[in-house]
């Protein structure tokens, strides 16, 4: 067997695992997917977890997961019918919820207590109601646009014309100075005068331009390539073939740069500029190069000494990894993108994956007696609703069997 069918036939069963286990769990409010689970203990959090707990819903999260539902509900058509039915009923629950708290005020937002209320905890987790001028946008607004969209685009809803909308604006707000990124804060213009210029909203927002393609809907994909335009025009050093954070300064959030390789290949046409896709893929490689310190790929380098700035590696950037890997490698056929492929492959499944139940450590750190998974939070302390994991894997999938076409499982 070869290598891509091997991969293959890992990243099916992985996903149909996860999403399995995902629709098993009780749903919170409903219809809202829970992913409460400590992936060390493996116990579930519970009303004394404060904000880990049942009683607070993440937009960022339910987005992030309507996306995946639907993407994975069009691929197990074939491969796994009774799965697909499963999701397609759990996606239309979702996005009866979701659209419903969109539609209140235009927004959604990183964290609602148990009234759904939004509300944001501070550094030191004190809760305060969430601010919502009409004219920011934020991280919680993009994951849930590209969800409503997925999902209005499979099932012919009417709402699709008002989610392309709301997807357009915050694109829109990305270029005119609107989008705030720290959700942690009250969003405010204090905050949007006090961000830097970081390459995350347009990495992010790049994410959905291939979805959108494949739904058809190409006359709102013009941003991506002024988005692609732009972060290799302000964020790319050319020696070391990396993406600053913010033009002008030192560090490299590699998980970050190695996710924008993927969603512009995820995007671009097969006759795409043969320069950028060599631009891309010396991104891929030295980005897994000098971020990979053992267990998995650090959170943040410095340009200028190639060190990493610390000890934790997030699980999310190795399926990232993965997903572009597997398709600049399948433009290019170089060995160097097989390399890293392999390469994150082995350290995912060997190191983070746990297999039963079918979920990964959210983060490893590099330690002088061996590399342990540790307690800490990357983004939200939900599980990853087959997201970052799963649709990394799924885009791998389509790529392995351009690679090595196999036949399907049928089932």
């Amino acid at each position: 067997m070869t290598f891509f069918e091997e991969a293959r036939r890992t990243y099916v069963a992985a996903n149909a695992a996860t999403l399995y286990w995902m629709l098993q769990r009780p749903m919170l409010g409903g219809g809202f997917l829970n992913t409460k689970q400590n992936s060390l203990t493996l116990a579930d959090y519970g009303s004394d977890d404060g904000i880990r707990g049942p009683d607070y819903t993440y937009g960022w999260i339910q987005g992030r997961g309507l996306e995946a539902l639907v993407a994975h509900a069009e691929f197990f058509e074939e491969e796994l019918p009774p799965l697909a039915e499963k999701l397609d009923a759990a996606g239309r629950r979702l996005y009866d919820l979701l659209a419903e708290l969109q539609k209140a005020d235009g927004h959604a937002y990183f964290c609602y207590d148990k009234h759904m209320n939004a509300v944001y905890a501070d550094q030191q987790n004190r809760l305060h109601a969430q601010e919502k001028p009409a004219l920011i946008y934020s991280y919680s607004d993009a994951f849930v646009a590209k969800g409503l969209v997925s999902a209005a685009s499979r099932y012919g809803l009417s709402g699709l014309a008002d989610h392309l909308a709301y997807f357009d604006r915050v694109v829109a707000s990305v270029e005119a100075g609107r989008f705030q990124m720290d959700e942690r804060r009250p969003l405010s213009q204090q905050c949007l005068g006090e961000q830097a210029d970081d390459i995350g909203p347009r990495m992010i927002l790049l994410g959905a331009a291939g979805m959108l393609k494949r739904f058809g809907h190409t006359a709102h994909t013009a941003y991506a390539d002024r988005f692609i335009t732009h972060v290799i025009d302000r964020h790319f050093d050319t020696p070391s073939a990396l993406l600053r954070n913010v033009p002008g300064e030192d560090a490299c959030n590699v998980g970050h740069g190695i996710e924008f390789v993927g969603f512009a290949l995820d995007y671009l046409d097969d006759d795409a500029d043969p320069t950028l896709i060599e631009t891309l893929e010396r991104i891929l490689v030295a980005s897994f190069d000098k971020g990979f310190i053992g267990p998995g790929l650090t959170l943040t380098i410095s340009i200028a000494s190639g060190e990493a700035q610390g000890r934790y590696c997030p699980w999310w950037s190795l399926p990232e990894t993965i997903r572009s890997a597997a398709l600049v490698h399948g433009r290019t056929g170089n060995p160097q993108s097989l390399r890293v492929w392999k390469a994150a492959h082995a350290a995912f499944f060997e190191r983070y994956w746990r297999g039963t139940p079918p979920i990964a450590y959210q983060t490893m750190a590099k330690g002088e007696e061996g590399d342990v998974p540790v307690d800490f939070v990357p983004a939200t302390p939900d599980l990853d609703p087959g997201y970052h994991t799963g649709l990394s894997l799924l885009a791998a999938i389509h790529a392995a069997d351009r690679l090595a076409p196999t036949p399907r499982i049928s089932g």
